[in-house]
This record gives structure tokens, C-alpha cells and sequence, in this order.
């Protein structure tokens, strides 16, 4: 078994003994035996320069190509095995879950080169990152007599996400997909872009689509439902939670809900309907501007600052909010996660960014469930550029409930 990291930063030189540069990556053949078509090198002077595997010689402490090589372009259903596989997630079909690759697995077999398969365990970070210097990696676990065993999945049991991003189309593997947490999933979504995510919800039944839908974040859901057809959002509505039906909806112009709304079947109508005469009730009076927001790049120092500074009259707080040069909110962190860190780390690095949150138009009852479902003491409330107008909490929703059951 070859391993990239092992082949990685290798000096290239042709047979006359003539440097052409380093191996920078290898290029392989999307299909259920992935054959390694090309490698593309960097020279000396930073340009990178790809061409065929066929002009490979040796394989030792150097690659030896043939010396009248000629430079090669990236084709259809190839991909780059750096940018496309390693250090990416993946799903591991046998394990139904997503994984991270560490190393990528290599057969030699003759002339040809194919990827066996991808490691995700610890050793392959160590190969990747070279810190332990070889034996001495594993003269270290042995003193210490810690068992540390590759963790590695054959080309078969994964399947690449990375690749869906592109043209290249793999063979479907549902059934096994089906069996894949959906909140993993959306996480995974939720990285990508819209159109990316669109590809991916195709392999899906409509039912588990939908259940991965239900956990994304309200701004990727909207930005989802804008991009379907009213048949298409209205089909995934069905096997969607009314209450977060009617939040997505209540995003969307009101022409384009009537449009959705008309294509739903009798009884899902009739409960969103319903939900959606409630939005009717404002949450207006329910909103405190108790709340702070900071940027992305301040650091835990400023921010504390900035809560001794800022907050000196709250009567609580619970979470920080972090906004863009443009205000919207795309972060949130709570008081022990900023306490937890060193001093001088910006706040992008450790911020929640799927932010859990509601609109003027949201429904009471729509609020109360999103703080039990997410476990929540505050809620922010934007407009409809993402603005942060304020916050609802859990204490000004228990007083409405307590006045409603009196």
C-alpha cells in the first residue's frame, strides 16, 4: 500500500537526471476503481504544470518521468485528489456517518496507479503532517503502550461529497445514504452553496430531503425555497413540520406563499393556514433591545470590553451576537464559550454561525417551540435584510404563556 503523504513534495526529475519541480497532486478517473490519470507538478518557479501518469518511469526517493513529456489539461470526470479528497469530509457508508480524510490509499499495480481507498485515522494525520519523524512516531506510542490502529475504508463504503460540488456525476447510493444522520447532513449543506445543496437533496428520497432540510438554518432554508419551483417547495412542505413550514413561508413574498400554499394537499393547507392566521398576532411587545452585537474580527478581550462597557444596565445576558460590515447576523456565541477562550483569539474562530432565529411575523407558538426544540433562553429577532431588531426571551415568553393559561 502507497500512500499520498508519502509521494507528496517529492522531487520530479526527468531520466537524464534533469529537476522538473515537486509533485503537488495527483488527478484520477471518477469510477468505482479510480485510476490515477495524472499528476500535476510545481516547478521552481511556482508554475504548476500537469501531465500523464503514463510518463511515470520509477516511483523511489524521487519520481522519474520520461524526458520528452509533454504538459496535459484536467478532462471531463477528472478531479484533483488534494482539493477534492483529502483533508475533505466524506460519508462513510459502512458507518453511515460523516468522516474527515486524513491520507489517501494507493495501489501500484504495474503501470498503473488507482486510489484504494481514503484513511481517517490518526495515523494518517501523522503521515500527512510529518511532526513525529517516522519511527520515532511509533517508537513514542510503543513507550507509552498506546494502540493506535489505521482506521482505513476502502473506495467502495465512501462516498466523496466534495465531488457532488462538481459536474461529475457518481453512481447513486441511496439506500445506503438514507441511513446517514440528516443533522449531520445538513451541517455538511449548510458549508456549501445553494446550488451545490440542490444536487445533493436529488440523491435523497423527498421525504429524507426534507428531513435534511428541517435542519438547516431559516436563511438556508429561505434561500433553498427561493431557488425551488412552487411544485418542488411544496412537496418538500408536506413532510416538513407545519410550524417550520409556515416560518419558511413567512420569509417569502406573499404572491409566491398563495402560489406554494395552492399546491398542497387539503389537510397540510389547512393546518399551515392556520398557523399562518397566527402570524397575524405580532411578537412586537415581546421584544427587549437588551442585547450587544460585536464583529467578527474583535477579539475575546475586546468583546469583554465591550460587555463591561455596554451592559452595565441589563437586567441579563445571555448571548453575544456577531454582524458583518453590512449588520447582518451571522454569528452567536454564549458567555462560557467566550470565557473559555484565550484572550487574543477573534471570535470567528469559535462563533456558532447556523444562528437559530425568528422574524417579526413569526408566531408565538412557532417561538415557544424553537426555544424548547433548540434549548434556547433567547431568541434574535431580524427583518427581512437580516438586521437584528432584538431579542425574545425565555422569561418575557413564559410571562405571555402564564397570562394566556390565568
Amino acid at each position: 500500500m502507497l500512500y499520498f503523504s508519502e509521494l507528496a513534495g517529492k522531487k520530479v526529475i526527468t531520466e537524464d537526471n534533469i529537476p522538473v519541480g515537486i509533485l503537488d497532486d495527483l488527478i484520477f478517473l471518477v469510477s468505482d476503481n479510480p485510476l490515477v490519470t495524472k499528476m500535476r507538478i510545481k516547478t521552481s518557479s511556482g508554475q504548476k504544470i500537469i501531465i500523464s501518469i503514463d510518463y511515470l518511469q520509477k516511483i523511489n526517493t524521487r519520481l522519474m518521468i520520461e524526458k520528452e513529456f509533454l504538459p496535459s489539461y484536467l478532462e471531463e470526470n477528472e478531479l484533483f485528489l488534494v482539493k477534492n479528497l483529502l483533508d475533505n469530509q466524506i460519508i462513510d457508508l459502512k458507518g453511515n456517518k460523516i468522516v474527515r480524510v486524513n491520507d489517501v490509499a494507493l495501489n501500484q499495480d504495474k503501470e498503473k496507479l488507482t486510489i484504494a481507498g481514503v484513511d481517517i485515522g490518526i495515523l494518517g494525520l501523522a503521515r500527512r503532517i510529518r511532526f513525529f519523524g517516522g519511527d520515532n512516531f511509533y517508537k513514542m506510542i510503543r513507550f507509552f503502550n498506546i494502540k493506535i490502529t489505521s482506521e482505513f475504508l476502502s473506495w467502495a463504503d465512501i462516498q466523496p461529497l466534495e465531488l457532488i460540488r462538481g459536474q461529475v456525476k457518481l453512481k447513486k447510493k441511496e439506500e445506503k445514504l438514507e441511513r446517514v444522520r440528516p443533522e449531520d447532513l445538513a451541517d455538511y449543506l449548510e458549508k456549501t452553496n445553494v446550488l451545490n445543496a440542490r444536487k445533493f437533496l436529488k440523491i435523497l428520497d423527498t421525504e429524507k430531503a426534507a428531513d435534511v432540510i428541517s435542519n438547516l438554518n431559516i436563511n438556508y432554508q429561505t434561500s433553498l425555497f427561493k431557488s425551488f419551483r412552487s411544485e418542488k417547495a411544496a412537496k418538500f412542505l408536506t413532510f416538513i413540520d407545519p410550524d417550520e413550514a409556515v416560518d419558511v413561508l413567512l420569509t417569502l413574498p406573499k404572491k409566491r406563499q398563495e402560489e406554494i400554499i395552492s399546491l398542497l394537499d387539503p389537510e397540510t393547507k389547512a393546518n399551515i393556514q392556520r398557523l399562518l392566521e397566527f402570524s397575524n398576532s405580532p411578537i412586537g411587545g415581546l421584544i427587549t433591545t437588551e442585547f450587544i452585537t460585536v464583529e467578527p474580527d474583535d477579539s475575546v478581550r475586546q468583546v469583554i470590553d465591550t460587555v463591561r462597557n455596554k451592559t452595565v444596565d441589563f437586567s441579563s445576558l445571555d448571548y453575544i451576537y456577531v454582524v458583518n460590515k453590512e449588520k447582518e447576523l451571522v454569528g452567536v456565541l454564549s458567555l462560557h464559550e467566550l470565557l473559555m477562550q484565550d484572550l487574543d483569539i477573534p471570535v470567528y474562530k469559535f462563533m456558532t454561525q447556523n444562528v437559530v432565529v425568528v422574524h417579526f411575523t413569526t408566531p408565538e407558538e412557532i417561538v415557544a417551540k424553537k426555544m424548547l426544540k433548540y434549548k434556547l433562553y433567547a431568541l434574535p429577532v431580524i427583518d427581512e435584510k437580516k438586521h437584528m431588531q432584538g431579542l425574545i426571551t425565555l422569561d418575557d415568553l413564559n410571562s405571555l404563556i402564564m397570562k394566556k393559561l390565568s
